[in-house]
Protein backbone atom coordinates (compact mmCIF):
# COMPACT_ATOMS: atom_id res chain seq x y z
CA UNK A 1 0.00 0.00 0.00
CA UNK A 2 1.33 3.42 -0.99
CA UNK A 3 1.70 5.71 2.01
CA UNK A 4 4.45 7.75 3.63
CA UNK A 5 5.17 8.27 7.33
CA UNK A 6 6.65 11.63 8.32
CA UNK A 7 7.84 12.11 11.91
CA UNK A 8 7.24 15.73 12.85
CA UNK A 9 8.80 15.50 16.32
CA UNK A 10 9.31 12.87 19.00
CA UNK A 11 5.59 12.51 19.73
CA UNK A 12 3.89 13.59 16.48
CA UNK A 13 3.62 11.90 13.09
CA UNK A 14 1.68 12.35 9.91
CA UNK A 15 0.77 9.64 7.41
CA UNK A 16 0.45 10.78 3.80
CA UNK A 17 -2.16 8.59 2.11
CA UNK A 18 -2.53 9.42 -1.59
CA UNK A 19 -3.57 13.04 -1.15
CA UNK A 20 -5.14 12.85 2.30
CA UNK A 21 -3.30 13.24 5.58
CA UNK A 22 -3.64 11.37 8.88
CA UNK A 23 -2.06 12.59 12.12
CA UNK A 24 -0.87 10.69 15.18
CA UNK A 25 -0.38 12.63 18.40
CA UNK A 26 1.11 10.96 21.48
CA UNK A 27 0.90 12.16 25.06
CA UNK A 28 2.19 10.52 28.21
CA UNK A 29 -0.82 8.22 28.67
CA UNK A 30 -2.27 7.54 25.22
CA UNK A 31 -2.12 8.49 21.55
CA UNK A 32 -4.76 9.90 19.25
CA UNK A 33 -5.10 9.10 15.56
CA UNK A 34 -6.80 11.98 13.77
CA UNK A 35 -8.69 10.49 10.82
CA UNK A 36 -8.02 7.02 9.46
CA UNK A 37 -7.16 7.52 5.82
CA UNK A 38 -8.60 7.14 2.36
CA UNK A 39 -7.10 4.00 0.83
CA UNK A 40 -5.65 2.84 4.13
CA UNK A 41 -7.33 -0.06 5.88
CA UNK A 42 -4.58 -0.50 8.49
CA UNK A 43 -4.05 2.95 10.00
CA UNK A 44 -4.28 1.51 13.51
CA UNK A 45 -1.50 -0.99 12.75
CA UNK A 46 0.67 1.83 11.42
CA UNK A 47 -0.02 3.95 14.52
CA UNK A 48 0.75 1.07 16.87
CA UNK A 49 4.06 0.52 15.08
CA UNK A 50 5.01 4.11 15.97
CA UNK A 51 4.01 4.20 19.64
CA UNK A 52 3.58 1.70 22.46
CA UNK A 53 0.74 3.76 23.94
CA UNK A 54 -2.92 2.79 23.51
CA UNK A 55 -4.30 4.45 20.36
CA UNK A 56 -7.71 6.11 20.12
CA UNK A 57 -9.37 7.54 16.99
CA UNK A 58 -10.94 10.92 16.24
CA UNK A 59 -12.51 11.79 12.88
CA UNK A 60 -12.54 15.42 11.75
CA UNK A 61 -15.64 14.53 9.69
CA UNK A 62 -17.23 11.57 7.94
CA UNK A 63 -16.28 12.02 4.28
CA UNK A 64 -15.05 8.73 2.85
CA UNK A 65 -11.44 9.84 2.48
CA UNK A 66 -11.16 10.32 6.26
CA UNK A 67 -12.67 7.07 7.58
CA UNK A 68 -10.85 4.39 5.59
CA UNK A 69 -9.59 2.41 8.60
CA UNK A 70 -12.43 3.09 11.03
CA UNK A 71 -13.35 -0.61 11.12
CA UNK A 72 -10.18 -1.22 13.10
CA UNK A 73 -11.65 0.68 16.06
CA UNK A 74 -14.61 -0.25 18.25
CA UNK A 75 -15.23 3.43 19.01
CA UNK A 76 -14.18 6.84 17.73
CA UNK A 77 -14.60 10.51 18.61
CA UNK A 78 -16.75 12.51 16.18
CA UNK A 79 -19.12 15.45 16.26
CA UNK A 80 -22.68 14.04 16.45
CA UNK A 81 -23.80 16.15 13.47
CA UNK A 82 -21.67 13.78 11.34
CA UNK A 83 -23.31 10.56 12.45
CA UNK A 84 -25.97 10.35 9.73
CA UNK A 85 -23.37 10.84 7.02
CA UNK A 86 -21.07 8.33 8.70
CA UNK A 87 -23.74 5.64 8.95
CA UNK A 88 -24.55 6.08 5.25
CA UNK A 89 -21.04 4.83 4.56
CA UNK A 90 -22.02 1.47 6.06
CA UNK A 91 -19.27 1.64 8.65
CA UNK A 92 -19.90 0.68 12.26
CA UNK A 93 -18.44 1.41 15.66
CA UNK A 94 -19.58 3.49 18.63
CA UNK A 95 -19.53 7.24 18.16
CA UNK A 96 -18.22 9.10 21.20
CA UNK A 97 -19.60 12.62 20.74
CA UNK A 98 -17.34 15.67 20.97
CA UNK A 99 -18.59 19.23 20.93
CA UNK A 100 -17.08 22.66 20.44
CA UNK A 101 -14.77 23.47 23.34
CA UNK A 102 -14.39 19.90 24.58
CA UNK A 103 -10.91 18.94 25.70
CA UNK A 104 -9.11 15.64 25.25
CA UNK A 105 -6.06 15.05 27.45
CA UNK A 106 -3.54 12.52 26.15
CA UNK A 107 -1.45 12.93 29.30
CA UNK A 108 0.33 16.26 29.54
CA UNK A 109 -0.91 17.05 26.03
CA UNK A 110 -4.27 18.78 25.83
CA UNK A 111 -6.31 19.04 22.67
CA UNK A 112 -9.32 21.31 22.20
CA UNK A 113 -12.16 20.58 19.80
CA UNK A 114 -13.22 23.42 17.48
CA UNK A 115 -16.54 22.93 15.65
CA UNK A 116 -16.33 24.26 12.07
CA UNK A 117 -19.59 23.56 10.22
CA UNK A 118 -19.83 24.37 6.53
CA UNK A 119 -17.75 21.82 4.69
CA UNK A 120 -19.89 19.30 6.56
CA UNK A 121 -22.30 19.94 9.47
CA UNK A 122 -20.01 18.33 12.03
CA UNK A 123 -16.55 19.22 10.73
CA UNK A 124 -14.10 19.81 13.56
CA UNK A 125 -10.54 21.01 14.00
CA UNK A 126 -8.19 20.03 16.83
CA UNK A 127 -6.09 22.64 18.63
CA UNK A 128 -2.90 21.24 20.13
CA UNK A 129 -2.73 23.99 22.71
CA UNK A 130 0.85 23.71 23.96
CA UNK A 131 2.30 23.27 20.46
CA UNK A 132 0.11 26.09 19.10
CA UNK A 133 -0.85 23.99 16.10
CA UNK A 134 -4.36 23.70 14.64
CA UNK A 135 -5.11 20.45 12.84
CA UNK A 136 -7.78 21.92 10.63
CA UNK A 137 -9.34 19.12 8.57
CA UNK A 138 -10.68 20.16 5.16
CA UNK A 139 -11.98 23.76 5.50
CA UNK A 140 -8.58 25.48 5.21
CA UNK A 141 -6.28 24.62 2.31
CA UNK A 142 -3.68 26.15 0.02
CA UNK A 143 -3.21 24.75 -3.49
CA UNK A 144 -6.01 22.29 -2.82
CA UNK A 145 -9.65 21.82 -3.80
CA UNK A 146 -12.14 22.53 -1.02
CA UNK A 147 -15.39 20.65 -1.62
CA UNK A 148 -18.38 22.93 -1.06
CA UNK A 149 -20.95 21.23 -3.32
CA UNK A 150 -23.70 18.80 -2.45
CA UNK A 151 -26.42 18.55 0.17
CA UNK A 152 -24.29 18.70 3.30
CA UNK A 153 -22.20 21.74 2.35
CA UNK A 154 -23.27 25.22 3.46
CA UNK A 155 -21.41 28.35 2.35
CA UNK A 156 -22.96 30.60 5.00
CA UNK A 157 -21.88 28.22 7.78
CA UNK A 158 -18.48 27.90 6.14
CA UNK A 159 -18.01 31.66 6.17
CA UNK A 160 -18.97 31.84 9.86
CA UNK A 161 -16.51 29.06 10.66
CA UNK A 162 -13.69 30.86 8.87
CA UNK A 163 -14.49 34.05 10.76
CA UNK A 164 -14.46 32.09 14.01
CA UNK A 165 -11.00 30.74 13.16
CA UNK A 166 -9.76 34.21 12.28
CA UNK A 167 -10.79 35.41 15.74
CA UNK A 168 -8.82 32.53 17.27
CA UNK A 169 -5.70 33.08 15.17
CA UNK A 170 -3.70 34.31 18.16
CA UNK A 171 -3.91 30.82 19.65
CA UNK A 172 -1.96 28.98 16.93
CA UNK A 173 1.13 29.57 14.83
CA UNK A 174 0.51 26.93 12.16
CA UNK A 175 -2.37 25.06 10.57
CA UNK A 176 -2.00 21.44 9.47
CA UNK A 177 -4.72 20.66 6.93
CA UNK A 178 -5.82 17.24 5.71
CA UNK A 179 -4.95 18.00 2.09
CA UNK A 180 -2.48 19.96 -0.04
CA UNK A 181 0.21 22.26 1.41
CA UNK A 182 1.47 21.88 4.99
CA UNK A 183 2.08 23.81 7.18
CA UNK A 184 -0.06 26.88 6.59
CA UNK A 185 0.19 30.29 8.22
CA UNK A 186 -2.83 31.78 10.00
CA UNK A 187 -3.16 34.50 7.34
CA UNK A 188 -4.50 31.82 4.98
CA UNK A 189 -7.79 32.13 6.86
CA UNK A 190 -8.25 35.78 5.97
CA UNK A 191 -7.52 35.10 2.31
CA UNK A 192 -10.13 32.33 2.33
CA UNK A 193 -12.68 34.67 3.88
CA UNK A 194 -12.04 37.25 1.16
CA UNK A 195 -12.24 34.61 -1.55
CA UNK A 196 -15.41 33.00 -0.23
CA UNK A 197 -17.08 36.42 0.02
CA UNK A 198 -16.24 37.14 -3.60
CA UNK A 199 -17.68 33.79 -4.65
CA UNK A 200 -20.89 34.40 -2.70
CA UNK A 201 -21.18 37.93 -4.12
CA UNK A 202 -20.65 36.78 -7.70
CA UNK A 203 -17.33 38.61 -8.02
CA UNK A 204 -15.32 35.56 -9.13
CA UNK A 205 -15.87 33.77 -12.43
CA UNK A 206 -16.35 30.04 -12.11
CA UNK A 207 -15.51 27.20 -14.46
CA UNK A 208 -18.07 24.43 -15.04
CA UNK A 209 -16.82 20.96 -14.15
CA UNK A 210 -18.29 17.52 -13.66
CA UNK A 211 -17.57 15.37 -10.61
CA UNK A 212 -18.83 11.78 -10.77
CA UNK A 213 -21.76 12.89 -12.91
CA UNK A 214 -22.55 15.96 -10.76
CA UNK A 215 -22.31 19.37 -12.39
CA UNK A 216 -20.27 21.75 -10.23
CA UNK A 217 -18.47 25.09 -10.54
CA UNK A 218 -14.79 25.58 -9.72
CA UNK A 219 -13.73 28.98 -8.41
CA UNK A 220 -9.99 29.57 -8.61
CA UNK A 221 -9.01 31.98 -5.84
CA UNK A 222 -5.38 32.08 -6.93
CA UNK A 223 -4.07 30.13 -3.96
CA UNK A 224 -6.74 27.42 -3.73
CA UNK A 225 -9.96 26.32 -5.45
CA UNK A 226 -13.49 26.24 -4.07
CA UNK A 227 -15.71 23.61 -5.69
CA UNK A 228 -19.34 24.72 -5.37
CA UNK A 229 -22.77 23.78 -6.68
CA UNK A 230 -23.37 24.67 -10.31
Amino acid sequence: MNYQIVQVNQNTWRIEDNGVRVFLLAGEDKALLIDSGMQLTNARDIAESLTSLPVELLNTHADMDHIGSNEQFDSFYMHPAEEANYRRSGKGGRLIPVQDGDELDLGNRKLRIIHLPGHTPGSIAVLDTASRVLISGDPVQEHGRIFMFGDQRNMNDYMRSLEKLEQMAGEFDELWPSHADIPLRPDTIGRLIDGAKKVMNGEVSGTPEEFFGMKITAYDLGFTILLCDA
